[in-house]
């Protein structure tokens, strides 16, 4: 007789951390650490890792996980006065013991809701308040969905602005066999040099040096194809009208602590975001940004890719 299958688990994660363990019943699973809000794991049916996680990942707070799915909110980079990326992905997330149900055409039954809400030590830097909900799903056929709705809940007839994003670290086999469509041909902000804005010449997005540039205006999906491994991700988002796109390389690998000095041939940032316009609210508003991603294996031959192949079974 076969076990049911138990959808949602807390437990205990590395150094104690509480953590959540999604899983579905074709076996794709997913784990969420309440501190930060952060997903760290995303397997397959196989069990494969389909996100990247450092080896020299930091799991002791106040520090942030490098790997998995950081939330950047309230604000991306050092785009303002805030610490870099925000505060909300060294915070401890609350658990709703009780989340409003989904809706009744999805028939997902492995997600959680997490609540971030303003504190005093918040009010320091940014002296607002707000109510942060994140919807973190495996849908029936395994894919990842985060869905961000950000309420003003201020008393005091203030907006608030900020900036976000998705920070997705996906793993790859080897980031130099690695290519990007549904972004050829547009403008993007280069981080590498002062945000100076150009515009993406060629079919696709290869990688043979550090990238760290923020699209603008993108489309809906955006596909990411890991050639040696034979797999593409999909990314479809809403309510996030930018893409960054990051890896360190070598030199700049180097540099950074809590991450291998070769670990970035692994691992590309592809990040649904909103930077180049910030998000104003009024008290009471709400907006909501959400991120899709699956895992499919590549129709490709010789090596090419037809990008309206990929993207047209979303």
């Amino acid at each position: 007789m076969s076990r049911e299958t138990v959808y949602v688990k807390q437990c205990k994660g590395v150094n104690g951390l509480e953590k959540i363990i999604l899983k579905e019943n074709r076996g794709f699973s997913a784990e969420v650490y309440l501190y930060g809000g952060q997903v760290t794991s995303w397997k397959n049916e196989l069990g494969e890792e389909l996100l990247f996680v450092s080896s020299k990942a930091n799991f002791n707070p106040p520090r942030s996980i490098r790997g998995g799915i950081p939330i950047c909110f309230p604000q991306f980079s050092n785009l303002g006065s805030l610490e870099h990326h925000g505060f909300a992905r060294n915070k401890l997330w609350t658990l709703d013991p009780n989340p409003p149900p989904f809706p009744t055409s999805s028939k997902s039954r492995a997600f959680i809701d997490l609540l971030l809400k303003n504190s005093e030590d918040d009010s320091k830097n940014w002296p607002h308040r707000y109510e942060f909900r994140l919807r973190i799903a495996l849908g029936p056929t395994g894919d990842l969905m985060l869905t961000s709705r950000i309420r003003n809940t201020n008393t005091d007839g203030k907006s608030f602005t900020f900036t976000f994003a998705y920070h997705t670290y996906l793993y790859v086999t080897d980031i130099s066999e690695v290519r990007i469509e549904g972004l050829e041909t547009l403008d993007y902000l280069d981080n590498l040099k002062n945000r100076e804005r150009y515009t993406e010449q060629g079919d696709a997005i290869t990688f043979e040096s550090e990238v760290d540039k923020v699209y603008v205006s993108t489309p809906t999906k955006i596909a990411i194809i890991d050639h040696e491994r034979k797999r593409t991700f999909e990314i479809r988002k809403d309510g996030l009208p930018d893409a960054v796109v990051w890896n360190p390389w070598d030199k700049k690998a180097k540099t950074i602590t809590d991450m291998g000095d070769h670990e970035y041939k692994h691992m590309l940032c592809v990040q649904p975001a909103c930077v180049e316009k910030a998000i104003t609210l009024k008290p009471g508003e709400e907006w909501k940004g959400r991120q899709e991603i699956s895992a499919v294996p590549s129709s490709y031959c010789s090596g090419q890719l037809d990008p309206r192949k990929v993207l047209l079974h979303f």
